[in-house]
């Protein structure tokens, strides 16, 4: 689809003895399956290469998506008819921008990150936070100590997943039998048609549309129950599953 040739990794900061080194590039070139049609960065690295201890991107510097955040805690709340006997998964949570909503409204809730430097701003508001990356032995875990979810969100972490299949898998473990699960990406037909360029970077793996993600959700027991489109950054779909 797409060769933007060789760059640096993003949210990667230098510090002044990195000045001395040589910059790490690596390629990225975007290509479409012609089976299945996802969107898929061609090369990748270890996930540790990205998301490690001095992680760079904080979502609540962003008043937009705070705003975001706040309205979607609302709605789904009253949606979904949370309580405090509930239980909420957010995957990818990092400083607690969206989770923060949940606990004022005293609905218990698990934000699980990767990264510590985000991780340790989530935890420092009194937000349960796992320190890791959700895969299927993260699920197995939560579920034995903490019980099935009733909602699980995913905001902007499909697109940085290496392996969709097994991270599908543990949120097909982490969920309750009624529960829903709430994915929000990207949309690939926006990039295209307004030459989104920028939003391709390392961290995006994966470029999502409706016909790639329903024919492969279904396939994992999963299916899209609606579709939300929202214009955060430059137009992102969210869709229930």
């Amino acid at each position: 689809m797409i060769d933007l040739g060789t760059q640096p990794p993003s949210n990667s900061y230098l510090t002044l003895d990195d000045l001395d080194c040589a910059e790490t590039f690596l390629p990225l070139r975007v290509y479409v399956c012609e089976k299945c049609f996802l969107v898929q960065t061609a090369d990748y690295t270890h996930r540790e290469t990205f998301f490690h201890a001095q992680y760079a991107y904080f979502s609540s510097t962003s008043k937009s998506w705070l705003e975001h955040a706040q309205n979607y805690v609302k709605n789904i709340t009253e949606e979904l008819n949370l309580s405090p006997s509930s239980f909420v998964i957010e995957v990818a949570s990092n400083d607690g921008y969206l989770l923060r909503n949940f606990t004022e409204l005293n609905v218990p809730c698990l934000g699980i990150e990767p990264t510590h430097s985000t991780a340790a701003v989530s935890k420092s508001i009194g937000i349960d936070t796992l320190i890791e990356f959700y895969d299927v032995e993260t699920a197995k875990k939560v579920r034995k100590k903490y019980g099935p979810a009733d909602l699980i969100i995913g905001n902007n972490v499909y697109a940085h997943v290496p392996d969709i299949n097994e991270f599908t898998e543990a949120l097909e473990i982490s969920l309750g039998k009624e529960g829903v699960v709430t994915i929000e990406f990207p949309h690939l037909l926006n990039l295209v048609n307004d030459c989104q360029f920028d939003t391709i970077y390392h961290e995006h793996l994966d470029y999502h549309s409706i016909i790639a993600l329903s024919s492969f959700l279904s396939k994992k027991k999963f299916i899209i129950d609606k579709i939300e489109l929202n214009s955060i950054q430059g137009g992102s779909l969210r869709i229930w599953c």
